[in-house]
Protein backbone atom coordinates (compact mmCIF):
# COMPACT_ATOMS: atom_id res chain seq x y z
CA UNK A 1 0.00 0.00 0.00
CA UNK A 2 2.82 2.39 0.93
CA UNK A 3 4.53 1.78 -2.42
CA UNK A 4 1.38 2.96 -4.16
CA UNK A 5 0.59 5.91 -1.90
CA UNK A 6 4.03 7.58 -2.02
CA UNK A 7 4.25 7.81 -5.86
CA UNK A 8 0.62 8.99 -5.95
CA UNK A 9 1.34 11.73 -3.40
CA UNK A 10 4.45 12.82 -5.34
CA UNK A 11 2.42 12.96 -8.54
CA UNK A 12 -0.37 14.98 -6.90
CA UNK A 13 2.16 17.41 -5.42
CA UNK A 14 3.91 18.08 -8.73
CA UNK A 15 0.58 18.20 -10.56
CA UNK A 16 -0.55 20.70 -7.95
CA UNK A 17 2.52 22.81 -8.71
CA UNK A 18 1.58 22.77 -12.41
CA UNK A 19 -2.03 23.76 -11.70
CA UNK A 20 -0.81 26.50 -9.34
CA UNK A 21 1.49 27.90 -12.06
CA UNK A 22 -1.43 27.95 -14.50
CA UNK A 23 -3.52 29.84 -11.94
CA UNK A 24 -0.62 32.15 -11.08
CA UNK A 25 0.08 32.88 -14.75
CA UNK A 26 -3.55 33.72 -15.48
CA UNK A 27 -3.75 35.75 -12.26
CA UNK A 28 -0.57 37.58 -13.35
CA UNK A 29 -2.35 38.89 -16.46
CA UNK A 30 -4.02 42.26 -15.70
CA UNK A 31 -7.74 42.45 -16.44
CA UNK A 32 -7.19 45.06 -19.15
CA UNK A 33 -4.72 42.67 -20.89
CA UNK A 34 -7.06 39.68 -21.08
CA UNK A 35 -8.19 40.83 -24.51
CA UNK A 36 -4.62 40.59 -25.85
CA UNK A 37 -4.21 37.10 -24.38
CA UNK A 38 -7.43 35.86 -26.00
CA UNK A 39 -6.62 37.59 -29.29
CA UNK A 40 -3.17 35.93 -29.38
CA UNK A 41 -4.84 32.52 -29.14
CA UNK A 42 -7.61 33.37 -31.60
CA UNK A 43 -5.30 34.81 -34.28
CA UNK A 44 -2.53 32.22 -33.87
CA UNK A 45 -1.27 30.40 -36.94
CA UNK A 46 -2.21 26.85 -35.95
CA UNK A 47 -0.84 25.47 -39.23
CA UNK A 48 2.63 25.94 -37.76
CA UNK A 49 1.86 23.01 -35.46
CA UNK A 50 2.53 20.79 -38.49
CA UNK A 51 6.25 21.65 -38.92
CA UNK A 52 6.69 21.67 -35.13
CA UNK A 53 5.02 18.24 -35.06
CA UNK A 54 7.46 16.92 -37.67
CA UNK A 55 10.53 18.48 -36.02
CA UNK A 56 9.76 17.18 -32.55
CA UNK A 57 8.78 13.74 -33.89
CA UNK A 58 12.16 13.67 -35.65
CA UNK A 59 13.86 14.52 -32.33
CA UNK A 60 12.16 11.53 -30.71
CA UNK A 61 13.38 9.28 -33.53
CA UNK A 62 16.93 10.60 -33.10
CA UNK A 63 16.63 9.94 -29.36
CA UNK A 64 15.74 6.32 -30.16
CA UNK A 65 18.79 6.06 -32.45
CA UNK A 66 21.01 7.49 -29.70
CA UNK A 67 19.62 5.03 -27.15
CA UNK A 68 20.41 2.18 -29.51
CA UNK A 69 24.03 3.36 -29.76
CA UNK A 70 24.28 3.15 -25.94
CA UNK A 71 23.23 -0.51 -25.99
CA UNK A 72 25.78 -1.64 -28.58
CA UNK A 73 28.82 -1.88 -26.23
CA UNK A 74 26.82 -4.35 -24.10
CA UNK A 75 26.22 -6.52 -27.16
CA UNK A 76 22.57 -5.66 -27.74
CA UNK A 77 21.19 -4.49 -31.09
CA UNK A 78 17.42 -3.93 -30.81
CA UNK A 79 15.39 -3.03 -33.86
CA UNK A 80 14.98 0.71 -34.31
CA UNK A 81 11.20 0.28 -34.66
CA UNK A 82 10.82 -1.26 -31.20
CA UNK A 83 13.27 1.26 -29.75
CA UNK A 84 11.22 4.15 -31.14
CA UNK A 85 7.98 2.55 -29.93
CA UNK A 86 9.49 2.23 -26.44
CA UNK A 87 10.64 5.87 -26.40
CA UNK A 88 7.22 7.23 -27.41
CA UNK A 89 5.27 4.94 -25.07
CA UNK A 90 7.61 6.09 -22.31
CA UNK A 91 6.77 9.72 -23.05
CA UNK A 92 3.08 8.83 -23.07
CA UNK A 93 3.37 7.16 -19.66
CA UNK A 94 5.18 10.20 -18.25
CA UNK A 95 2.07 12.29 -18.97
CA UNK A 96 0.24 10.18 -16.41
CA UNK A 97 2.98 9.48 -13.85
CA UNK A 98 6.39 11.22 -13.95
CA UNK A 99 9.36 8.84 -14.41
CA UNK A 100 7.03 5.89 -15.05
CA UNK A 101 8.00 6.13 -18.71
CA UNK A 102 11.66 5.41 -17.94
CA UNK A 103 10.71 2.11 -16.32
CA UNK A 104 8.23 1.26 -19.06
CA UNK A 105 10.81 1.87 -21.81
CA UNK A 106 13.12 -0.68 -20.23
CA UNK A 107 10.42 -3.31 -19.72
CA UNK A 108 9.18 -2.96 -23.31
CA UNK A 109 12.61 -3.62 -24.82
CA UNK A 110 13.26 -6.34 -22.24
CA UNK A 111 10.12 -8.09 -23.43
CA UNK A 112 10.36 -7.64 -27.19
CA UNK A 113 14.13 -7.48 -27.73
CA UNK A 114 15.37 -9.71 -24.88
CA UNK A 115 17.58 -6.98 -23.41
CA UNK A 116 18.04 -7.25 -19.59
CA UNK A 117 15.97 -4.48 -18.01
CA UNK A 118 18.52 -3.78 -15.27
CA UNK A 119 21.18 -3.00 -17.88
CA UNK A 120 18.80 -0.73 -19.75
CA UNK A 121 18.29 1.24 -16.55
CA UNK A 122 21.98 2.12 -16.75
CA UNK A 123 21.58 3.48 -20.28
CA UNK A 124 18.64 5.61 -19.12
CA UNK A 125 20.78 7.06 -16.33
CA UNK A 126 23.56 7.70 -18.86
CA UNK A 127 21.09 9.43 -21.19
CA UNK A 128 19.80 11.64 -18.41
CA UNK A 129 23.35 12.56 -17.39
CA UNK A 130 24.09 13.59 -20.98
CA UNK A 131 20.81 15.52 -21.18
CA UNK A 132 21.67 17.44 -18.00
CA UNK A 133 25.08 18.30 -19.46
CA UNK A 134 23.43 19.33 -22.73
CA UNK A 135 20.95 21.54 -20.88
CA UNK A 136 23.88 23.16 -19.06
CA UNK A 137 25.44 23.91 -22.45
CA UNK A 138 22.13 25.40 -23.63
CA UNK A 139 22.13 27.63 -20.54
CA UNK A 140 25.73 28.63 -21.26
CA UNK A 141 24.88 29.55 -24.86
CA UNK A 142 21.83 31.45 -23.64
CA UNK A 143 24.01 33.31 -21.14
CA UNK A 144 26.44 34.24 -23.91
CA UNK A 145 23.77 35.42 -26.33
CA UNK A 146 21.38 36.93 -23.76
CA UNK A 147 23.35 37.53 -20.60
CA UNK A 148 21.19 40.44 -19.45
CA UNK A 149 18.02 38.33 -19.71
CA UNK A 150 19.14 34.88 -18.54
CA UNK A 151 21.47 36.19 -15.85
CA UNK A 152 18.83 38.46 -14.34
CA UNK A 153 16.05 35.87 -14.42
CA UNK A 154 18.30 33.09 -13.09
CA UNK A 155 19.47 35.24 -10.19
CA UNK A 156 15.85 36.04 -9.31
CA UNK A 157 14.98 32.34 -9.17
CA UNK A 158 17.97 31.58 -6.91
CA UNK A 159 17.02 34.44 -4.61
CA UNK A 160 13.49 33.10 -4.29
CA UNK A 161 14.86 29.63 -3.51
CA UNK A 162 17.47 30.58 -0.91
CA UNK A 163 16.14 33.80 0.61
CA UNK A 164 14.39 33.73 3.98
CA UNK A 165 11.21 35.58 4.93
CA UNK A 166 13.15 38.81 5.51
CA UNK A 167 14.56 38.78 1.97
CA UNK A 168 18.13 37.89 2.96
CA UNK A 169 20.24 34.97 1.74
CA UNK A 170 19.73 32.02 4.07
CA UNK A 171 22.69 29.75 4.79
CA UNK A 172 20.30 27.68 6.91
CA UNK A 173 18.35 26.68 3.79
CA UNK A 174 21.57 25.69 2.02
CA UNK A 175 22.69 23.69 5.06
CA UNK A 176 19.32 21.92 5.26
CA UNK A 177 19.53 20.83 1.62
CA UNK A 178 23.12 19.59 2.02
CA UNK A 179 22.21 17.85 5.29
CA UNK A 180 19.28 16.02 3.73
CA UNK A 181 21.40 14.82 0.81
CA UNK A 182 24.19 13.66 3.15
CA UNK A 183 21.70 11.84 5.40
CA UNK A 184 20.25 9.99 2.42
CA UNK A 185 23.71 8.87 1.28
CA UNK A 186 24.65 7.66 4.80
CA UNK A 187 21.31 5.86 5.24
CA UNK A 188 21.75 4.02 1.93
CA UNK A 189 25.29 2.93 2.84
CA UNK A 190 24.16 1.60 6.23
CA UNK A 191 21.18 -0.16 4.68
CA UNK A 192 23.37 -1.94 2.12
CA UNK A 193 25.92 -2.95 4.75
CA UNK A 194 23.55 -4.17 7.48
CA UNK A 195 20.96 -5.90 5.30
CA UNK A 196 23.09 -7.33 2.52
CA UNK A 197 21.47 -10.76 2.98
CA UNK A 198 17.95 -9.57 2.15
CA UNK A 199 16.54 -10.34 -1.29
CA UNK A 200 15.56 -6.72 -1.88
CA UNK A 201 19.14 -5.58 -1.22
CA UNK A 202 20.52 -8.25 -3.53
CA UNK A 203 18.08 -7.07 -6.23
CA UNK A 204 19.07 -3.43 -5.62
CA UNK A 205 22.75 -4.31 -6.01
CA UNK A 206 21.95 -6.12 -9.24
CA UNK A 207 20.16 -3.02 -10.53
CA UNK A 208 23.04 -0.75 -9.45
CA UNK A 209 25.49 -3.03 -11.22
CA UNK A 210 23.39 -2.70 -14.37
CA UNK A 211 23.35 1.07 -13.94
CA UNK A 212 27.14 1.10 -13.62
CA UNK A 213 27.50 -0.96 -16.80
CA UNK A 214 25.19 1.45 -18.56
CA UNK A 215 27.29 4.43 -17.46
CA UNK A 216 30.46 2.67 -18.60
CA UNK A 217 28.82 2.12 -21.97
CA UNK A 218 29.44 5.81 -22.74
CA UNK A 219 33.18 5.35 -22.25
CA UNK A 220 33.18 2.18 -24.33
CA UNK A 221 30.99 3.44 -27.14
CA UNK A 222 31.87 2.00 -30.53
CA UNK A 223 30.31 5.01 -32.26
CA UNK A 224 31.21 7.98 -30.06
CA UNK A 225 30.86 10.52 -32.85
CA UNK A 226 27.43 9.17 -33.78
CA UNK A 227 26.35 9.50 -30.15
CA UNK A 228 27.57 13.10 -30.00
CA UNK A 229 25.98 13.90 -33.37
CA UNK A 230 22.64 12.44 -32.26
CA UNK A 231 22.80 14.43 -29.01
CA UNK A 232 23.55 17.68 -30.85
CA UNK A 233 20.78 16.96 -33.38
CA UNK A 234 18.20 16.40 -30.62
CA UNK A 235 18.86 19.81 -29.08
CA UNK A 236 19.14 21.59 -32.42
CA UNK A 237 15.69 20.24 -33.27
CA UNK A 238 14.37 21.42 -29.89
CA UNK A 239 15.73 24.91 -30.55
CA UNK A 240 14.34 24.92 -34.09
CA UNK A 241 10.92 23.77 -32.89
CA UNK A 242 10.84 26.54 -30.27
CA UNK A 243 11.89 29.16 -32.81
CA UNK A 244 9.23 28.11 -35.33
CA UNK A 245 6.72 28.07 -32.47
CA UNK A 246 7.41 31.78 -31.92
CA UNK A 247 5.99 32.44 -35.38
CA UNK A 248 2.58 31.16 -34.33
CA UNK A 249 1.47 34.25 -32.39
CA UNK A 250 1.54 37.97 -33.07
CA UNK A 251 4.05 39.69 -30.85
CA UNK A 252 6.51 36.79 -30.81
CA UNK A 253 7.01 36.55 -34.57
CA UNK A 254 10.44 37.86 -35.39
CA UNK A 255 12.15 36.58 -32.26
CA UNK A 256 15.54 35.05 -33.07
CA UNK A 257 17.45 31.90 -32.21
CA UNK A 258 18.95 33.58 -29.15
CA UNK A 259 15.44 34.02 -27.75
CA UNK A 260 14.67 30.38 -28.54
CA UNK A 261 17.80 29.35 -26.61
CA UNK A 262 16.85 31.25 -23.46
CA UNK A 263 13.19 30.15 -23.66
CA UNK A 264 14.16 26.50 -24.19
CA UNK A 265 16.66 26.60 -21.31
CA UNK A 266 14.05 27.59 -18.71
CA UNK A 267 11.10 25.77 -20.33
CA UNK A 268 13.11 22.52 -20.08
CA UNK A 269 13.14 22.99 -16.31
CA UNK A 270 9.38 23.31 -16.51
CA UNK A 271 9.20 19.92 -18.24
CA UNK A 272 11.10 18.43 -15.30
CA UNK A 273 9.26 19.87 -12.31
CA UNK A 274 5.65 19.19 -13.36
CA UNK A 275 3.98 16.20 -15.13
CA UNK A 276 4.45 16.77 -18.85
CA UNK A 277 5.45 20.38 -18.14
CA UNK A 278 1.83 21.36 -17.42
CA UNK A 279 1.68 24.98 -16.33
CA UNK A 280 5.42 25.34 -15.80
CA UNK A 281 6.44 25.15 -19.49
CA UNK A 282 4.21 28.02 -20.58
CA UNK A 283 4.96 30.03 -17.44
CA UNK A 284 8.74 29.89 -17.92
CA UNK A 285 8.48 30.84 -21.60
CA UNK A 286 6.27 33.80 -20.69
CA UNK A 287 8.59 34.87 -17.85
CA UNK A 288 11.70 34.74 -20.06
CA UNK A 289 10.04 36.50 -22.99
CA UNK A 290 8.80 39.19 -20.61
CA UNK A 291 12.47 39.99 -19.95
CA UNK A 292 12.73 40.51 -23.73
CA UNK A 293 9.97 43.15 -23.57
CA UNK A 294 7.27 40.74 -24.75
CA UNK A 295 4.07 41.26 -22.68
CA UNK A 296 3.51 38.37 -20.26
CA UNK A 297 0.05 37.60 -21.64
CA UNK A 298 1.40 37.21 -25.20
CA UNK A 299 4.33 35.08 -24.02
CA UNK A 300 2.00 32.89 -21.98
CA UNK A 301 -0.32 32.43 -24.97
CA UNK A 302 2.66 31.40 -27.11
CA UNK A 303 4.04 29.12 -24.40
CA UNK A 304 0.64 27.49 -23.99
CA UNK A 305 0.46 26.76 -27.73
CA UNK A 306 4.00 25.36 -27.77
CA UNK A 307 3.25 23.13 -24.78
CA UNK A 308 -0.02 21.99 -26.37
CA UNK A 309 1.80 21.05 -29.59
CA UNK A 310 4.23 18.86 -27.65
CA UNK A 311 1.38 17.34 -25.65
CA UNK A 312 -0.54 16.44 -28.82
CA UNK A 313 2.58 14.89 -30.39
CA UNK A 314 3.19 12.64 -27.39
CA UNK A 315 -0.50 11.79 -27.06
CA UNK A 316 -1.07 10.93 -30.74
CA UNK A 317 2.28 9.33 -31.65
CA UNK A 318 2.60 7.61 -28.26
CA UNK A 319 -0.91 6.14 -28.52
CA UNK A 320 -0.23 5.01 -32.10
CA UNK A 321 3.01 3.32 -30.99
CA UNK A 322 1.14 1.63 -28.14
CA UNK A 323 -1.24 0.12 -30.71
CA UNK A 324 1.45 -0.77 -33.26
CA UNK A 325 3.92 -2.36 -30.81
CA UNK A 326 2.13 -5.71 -30.33
CA UNK A 327 0.91 -5.79 -33.95
CA UNK A 328 4.40 -5.21 -35.36
CA UNK A 329 6.01 -7.82 -33.13
CA UNK A 330 3.25 -10.33 -33.79
CA UNK A 331 3.90 -9.92 -37.52
CA UNK A 332 7.67 -10.39 -37.00
CA UNK A 333 7.04 -13.51 -34.92
CA UNK A 334 4.95 -15.06 -37.70
CA UNK A 335 7.58 -14.20 -40.31
CA UNK A 336 10.38 -15.82 -38.30
CA UNK A 337 8.40 -19.00 -37.56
Amino acid sequence: MKKRIVPLLKYLIFLGIGVFLIWWSLHHIPKEKWGEFKRSLQTANYYLIIPVFLILSASHMVRALRWKVLMQPMGYHPRISNTFFAVMIGYLANLAVPRLGEVLKCTILARYEKVPAEKLVGTIVAERAVDVLSLAIIFLLAMITQYDVVGEYGSQLLKQLFENSTGHFSWIRVAVVIGILAAIVVAIRIWFRQFSHLQVVILAKKILKGIWEGLLSIRNLQRKWAFLAYTATIWILYIGGTWIGFMATEGTTGLGMQHALSALAFASIGMIITPGGIGAYAYFIAAVLEKNNIPFEIGFANGTLQWFAQFIIVLLVGSLCLILLPLYNKKKTHESS
